[in-house]
């Protein structure tokens, strides 16, 4: 049995990292990759079920955790903490399944520190203006609140450094082929040349 490889998955809010992940994990039937459940102190949104989409737990719990060394990573985003349980993902690549993280950059570097050699994907998206289509297509958050999430955008992008994969989710179709074929040369031992997007970076890290 082949050991089992983290998948670390980052992206600003709107630019579709869940549903990419849902579409990649589809691809394999022989149930050799999950997706990590993270912990996280959110309220629970609509269509969530507890124990799939997440572990929905209160702050008190959560720091409890934080202090007894429960999660492999753990951040705060817009207020609310998220973190990953580190003996689900023990369990799970012991197992020689991948383990798919979707997580910010700042629970990226934590993990990195543990396992130097994780598989990193960046997630981005075509535009400013597409994303805060995106963002408002959703329904779920008023201008305000998407105003604040294009600004968050801007700076989980300027990390996007530390990725040694850049993906744009422009056509779904290719994104997603993009993503596989990421983690299959990652399977086969090799690496894909990161693609020269200093264009895209550039309009998506300006403040215009």
């Amino acid at each position: 049995m082949r050991d089992g490889r983290l998948i670390i998955v980052s992206a600003p809010s709107g630019a579709g990292k869940t549903s990419l992940i849902g579409a990649l994990l589809a691809q394999y039937q022989d149930d050799d990759m999950v997706v990590s459940v993270s912990h996280t102190t959110r309220a629970k949104r609509p269509r969530e079920r507890d124990g799939v989409d997440y572990h929905f737990v209160d702050a008190k719990t959560f720091a409890l955790m934080v202090d007894q060394g429960a999660f492999l990573e753990h951040a705060e985003v817009f207020g609310n903490h998220y973190g990953t349980s580190r003996q689900a993902v023990a369990e799970e690549l012991a197992h020689g399944q991948d383990v798919v993280l979707e997580i910010d950059w700042q629970g990226a570097r934590m993990v990195r520190a543990e396992f130097p050699h994780t598989l990193d994907i960046f997630i981005l998206p075509p535009s400013r203006a597409e994303l805060a289509a995106r963002l408002k297509t959703r329904g779920e958050d008023n201008s305000k609140v998407i105003n604040r999430r294009m600004n968050e955008a801007r700076r989980e992008i300027s990390h996007y450094g530390d990725y040694a994969n850049l993906v744009v989710n422009d056509d779904f179709d290719q994104a997603l082929a993009h993503v596989t074929s990421i983690v299959e040369a990652a399977r086969c031992g090799t690496r894909l040349p990161r693609q020269d997007m200093k264009t895209l970076l550039d309009e998506l890290l300006s403040e215009n």
